[in-house]
């Protein structure tokens, strides 16, 4: 069951981040299972979590989330006959301390009795997403609420494109909920021995490294450990493997815009190939570099990146 850890009413947005360091949100509980790993790495949040690194900003998706909150409530209940009441507060699990949440709201299932609740909005672009289902990381998010509160069942309702309104009923799953619960006390267990998760190959890791690793120190030179020639060796295989699989899909691609030969467009059964003359215009740097130099330069962006390669010792 749940203790009440804080009111969130009228409390200041940067006290609120705070108070989610005290623990995993219902937010997070993705990123810990690696399922919002386009997003956020582990890493990346052990290091939130630890002070290491600044809550990453909201953005304008987040912002009108929120704005359009009391609306999605608003329709829920218009729809359902359903009362959604309003949570203010922060609620941590009993059993499970570091397991935090912040409700949008509760309200009751004709035989589950109490219920979490949660809004949302989406893009257009994500109507797929929602069509027979939900979006994995909301149902892990939602079993993450149940896990602390007890309740056997969440609504969720969504706003999609500004123009689709959708709502579903998931029930309480055990299953899930024992695994969320050992996957965030592992986690929990790096961020109180302050020892960071391990990387893995998310976009986020990869973001998570040039942002923390932006720029090499001249002729520095390192002795890796050991352990480094095992992933020598799995990122060589992958290389080999990746080289196949790229000359097979370009062979592939090769042989249809043989079968499409002048034609824009293709079909066959469920599919529709396309193949178009696209016009593009683009700046001649090099031209612009050679006839109007004091122009170049003074227009000139400079942008650096590091270059990763692995190659034989002289």
């Amino acid at each position: 069951m749940a203790v009440i850890l804080a009111s969130t009413e009228n409390m200041p947005y940067e006290e609120w981040l705070d108070w989610r360091k005290k623990g995993i949100g219902g937010s997070d509980a993705s990123v810990v299972c690696g399922v919002n790993n386009k997003y956020k790495s582990p890493l990346e949040l052990f290091m939130e979590k630890t002070g290491q690194l600044p809550p990453a900003e909201a953005g304008e998706p987040a912002y009108w989330g929120r704005q359009l909150e009391f609306l999605v409530k608003t329709e829920f209940t218009k729809r359902t006959d359903i009362e959604v009441l309003s949570v203010n507060k922060i609620l941590q699990s009993k059993e499970y301390p570091f397991m935090l949440a912040n409700l949008d709201g509760v309200c009751r299932h004709p035989s589950h009795g109490g219920c979490v609740f949660e809004a949302k909005t989406a893009s257009a672009y994500k109507f797929g997403e929602w069509e027979d289902t939900i979006p994995i990381e909301y149902r892990l998010q939602l079993q993450h609420y149940m896990a602390i509160t007890g309740y056997m069942g969440a609504y969720i309702a969504v706003l999609i494109g500004g123009n689709t309104f959708k709502w579903t009923f998931i029930e309480r799953d055990e299953k899930l909920i024992a695994m969320l619960i050992q996957r965030e006390s592992e986690f929990w267990n790096h961020v109180q021995s302050n020892v960071p998760p391990p990387l893995d190959g998310s976009d986020a890791s990869v973001k998570f490294l040039k942002e923390r690793f932006p720029d090499s120190v001249p002729l520095s030179k390192v002795k890796l450990p050991d352990t480094a020639a095992v992933l020598i060796q799995q990122y060589e295989t992958a290389c080999e493997q990746l080289e196949q699989i790229t000359a097979q899909k370009q062979e592939a691609e090769n042989l249809l815009k043989q079968m499409l030969g002048n034609h824009e467009v293709g079909t066959v059964k469920d599919r529709v190939i396309t193949w178009k003359t696209v016009a593009q215009e683009r700046l001649d740097s090099k031209t612009l570099k050679i006839e109007q130099p004091i122009l170049f330069k003074q227009y000139a962006n400079k942008s650096s990146h590091r270059r990763f390669s692995i190659k034989a010792a002289a």
